[in-house]
């Protein structure tokens, strides 16, 4: 029962992240383009690749499962928005705006893919180990 508890502080606390930096990003670059949620999807892939690799593969830190469930499943599944990325994606192509829909669909699967790859990186050379 308790790592439901983890799970949705976790949920809360990367919800309440992922609602303050969308709010940044658009009082900065306005609504013309989804920066944030492009932003809040490469930094949560990147977050769970290193964390995710520190934790288990390498492993630098042991963590109780408490934590790495908090951090993984609750805080990231709270904070990326894989869901408001696809709503974002159907909503400019159906408005015809297919050239932007195509470069965000492509840049948000690169960037997301790259940034885990490079914390996945990043934590194994934490841990003395190159992948």
């Amino acid at each position: 029962m308790m790592m439901y508890v983890w799970v949705a502080v976790g949920g809360a606390l990367g919800s309440m992240a992922r609602y303050w930096l969308n709010t940044a990003a658009t009082a900065i670059w306005g609504m013309a383009f989804p920066w944030g949620t492009l932003l809040i999807n490469v930094v949560g892939s990147f977050v769970i690749g290193c964390f995710g690799t520190l934790t288990v593969e390498v492993p630098r830190f042991e963590v109780p499962p408490e934590i790495r469930v908090f951090v993984t499943v609750g805080l990231c599944g709270g904070f990326t928005t894989f869901s408001a990325f696809s709503l974002q994606s159907v909503e400019l192509a159906r408005v015809g705006q297919w050239q932007t829909a195509s470069w965000y669909v492509t840049a948000s699967v690169a960037l997301c893919l790259l940034a885990c790859w490079l914390g996945i990186v990043l934590a194994l050379a934490l841990g003395g180990r190159r992948g």
